[in-house]
């Protein structure tokens, strides 16, 4: 994440952390509420604009940047050594999901099958980890960025595949709240780099529908699991049917 990228997000989360909407915003500068979305959307501010949003939230332009570095600093991703301390068992990988969602203790155990001590164990695990730091009174600060992500192809990414392949896609997709579209064509590898791009747009919107729920009570939120997967690819039926192997590589845009 950029520093122009940090100092945008640092912001949303100020004005989340104060209750302060978009139309707040606007109706602050003298602008439209979609106005506003679209400059933080397109991560596009002057000094000005970005001056008098911090005496919104009633702060100096300063303090905002002071957090974005902070925030810069915070844990980007885990080693592959970490992930894999993370997989020894699923009650650690449960207590890491969990508090990556901003779950306190209590919700833990009042949830699942852990006793306190349980889980203050694993806790103390992801402080060592780096992912958490255990406060008095066993309150969790997350030590990592809004943009944490896995390792790809990590051990982490393995545990859940694995979810993925005998859980997750073992249902019909047929009830509220579910949807599983499959789609194929033929793309070129610009055509592919764009879509997959718009892909990570669409997932970090989905991290930010997550943190605007998180002031609404735990009974009306639902624990919701998104997969996203795209390679070129055709079935192994249709290959077995071709008179020459397709061997062509992906040609790389960069």
């Amino acid at each position: 994440m950029s520093q122009t990228q940090q100092m945008v997000a640092t912001l949303k989360q100020a004005l989340k952390a104060r209750g302060i909407t978009y139309a707040q915003v606007g109706k602050h500068l003298g602008l439209s509420e979609a106005s506003i979305k679209r400059q933080f959307s397109q991560q596009s501010f002057s000094l000005k604009t970005l001056e008098a949003i911090c005496a919104l939230l009633q702060m100096e332009l300063g303090d905002l940047v002071y957090a974005a570095e902070a925030d810069l600093a915070k844990v980007r991703q885990l080693t592959a050594s970490q992930e894999a301390e993370l997989v020894k068992g699923p009650r650690r990988v449960l207590v890491a999901v969990c508090v990556l969602n901003h779950w306190s203790l209590a919700q833990i155990v009042s949830t699942y099958t852990l006793s306190e001590a349980e889980c203050i164990s694993q806790l103390l695990q992801l402080d060592r980890l780096g992912l958490i730091r255990l406060l008095p009174e066993n309150r969790v600060k997350l030590t990592v960025t809004r943009d944490f992500a896995w390792l790809p192809n990590g051990p982490i990414h393995h545990f859940f595949n694995a979810q993925a392949r005998t859980d997750f896609l073992d249902s019909g997709f047929d009830q509220p709240g579910n949807l599983l579209r499959f789609q194929h064509g033929k793309l070129t590898s610009a055509a592919n780099v764009r879509f997959q791009q718009k892909l990570l747009r669409l997932l970090q919107e989905f991290t930010e529908l997550h943190e605007e729920g998180l002031a609404t009570p735990s009974e009306h939120r639902y624990g919701t699991s998104l997969l996203l997967a795209m390679r070129p690819w055709e079935p192994a039926l249709f290959e077995a049917l071709r008179r020459k192997p397709d061997t062509r590589p992906f040609a790389s845009t960069t």
